[in-house]
């Protein structure tokens, strides 16, 4: 299994966030190191960096300025969760760390997959799905505005949240999601809720549809986000990839993960035209923590993707291939039976994380 070496050296950063994060980011930077040697590409150089509950007590915030300025040096980096609701105030009621570093940079591309592992648990099997989310705007008021928040109390007995929805916002993330659709199975499937927020969902909709006249080789069609929950439950291996605003987009991925057999098998990168980030799509499990019972594929997963994504930003074929290797590596090793609890197994976070090594390994 080798590829051309890279030309270069990435610098990835380490964010590891809370609760499981510095369990289940070790697992997958160990799973890309072995997938890397297994490529015959260089290692990459693993730059860590605070953030999250630690952070605030040695910077006095979650998200620190030093770490944000040191991302923009970087090539890309990992993001483990975070748990902003344990936060201590005023850190809880502020733009918790994810949505800072996707506000900072642009992150406009939230793509999550869901993909049913062979040999595991699934609630509908044979799911093999991408979400493509729009990432800086909709109804996700701490996302949606340059200064300030789209969601405020003009009295207290009064809530008011901004849904705003651009042209071209819409039209950058539609292009995204077609030419994923392009190099899949040729299906694209926009979500939206036009019969009720029609200027809004309406205008996401109509844009996507304009964008699919220049993509007349994916077949689209659209559904409501209600009645495409019920969709996913009856016949989600029919979909293949879906494209919806932010609110909608976070939600269905969390259906879809499920489906797929767990949240813990949920990956998804965040990216620009520039940047990528890795970021499983579950939470911190703070109930979990520091147990070793975490799942960590989905980290893993991100983490491939991430490699992938940069292999084809750089036209460098030993990250494709050592994203190859470590997707690989994950499925022979659930194939076998060991996993977490999580999917039926009892495989701890450092005995998988172990064997997915070793799985690599053993195919070069």
């Amino acid at each position: 299994m080798t590829a051309p070496r890279s030309a270069r050296t990435y610098r990835l950063g380490l964010l590891e966030g809370d609760g499981i994060g510095p369990e289940i980011v070790p697992a997958a930077t160990r799973a890309v190191d072995a997938a890397l040697t297994a490529a015959g590409a260089p290692a990459v150089e693993w730059v860590p960096l605070p953030l999250g509950r630690d952070a605030i007590e040695e910077h006095g915030t979650p998200s620190p300025e030093s770490t944000l300025a040191a991302l923009d040096e970087l090539d890309a980096w990992l993001l483990g969760p975070h748990d902003s609701a344990a936060y201590p105030e005023p850190h809880r009621s502020r733009l918790n760390p994810s949505g800072t570093i996707r506000t900072r940079f642009g992150l406009y591309a939230n793509i999550r997959p869901a993909k049913s592992f062979e040999g595991a648990k699934a609630m509908v099997p044979g799911t093999d799905l991408v979400i493509v989310r729009e990432n800086t705007e909709g109804f996700y008021a701490d996302r949606n505005t340059h200064a300030g928040t789209g969601e405020f109390m003009p009295t207290p007995d009064v809530a008011i949240a901004h849904g705003i929805i651009t042209r071209p916002a819409v039209e950058r993330i539609a292009h995204t999601a077609f030419q994923l659709a392009r190099g899949r199975r040729g299906k694209l499937t926009i979500v939206h809720k036009a019969n009720v927020l029609r200027l809004t969902t309406g205008l996401f909709r109509d844009v996507c549809r304009e964008i699919a006249e220049q993509y007349p080789d994916v077949t689209v069609d659209d559904y409501h986000i209600d009645a495409m929950t019920v969709h996913l439950l009856r016949r989600a291996p029919e979909f293949d990839v879906i494209v919806t605003e932010n609110m909608f987009g976070d939600i269905l991925s969390d259906l879809t993960g499920e489906l797929a057999g767990s949240l813990g098998i949920a990956p998804s990168i965040n990216v620009s035209d520039r940047q990528g980030m890795a970021q499983a799509a579950h939470g911190s499990a703070p109930d979990i923590a520091g147990k070793d019972l975490a799942n960590p594929i989905a980290m893993m997963l991100s983490s491939s993707m991430l490699l992938q994504w940069l292999g084809d930003r750089h036209q460098d074929a030993g990250l494709r291939t050592a994203a190859a290797a470590l997707d690989a590596g994950i499925a022979r090793t659930v194939a076998a039976g060991t996993c977490t609890s999580d999917m039926g197994g009892s495989a701890g976070t450092t005995e998988f994380a172990a064997a997915v090594a070793a799985a690599i390994a053993d195919a070069r």
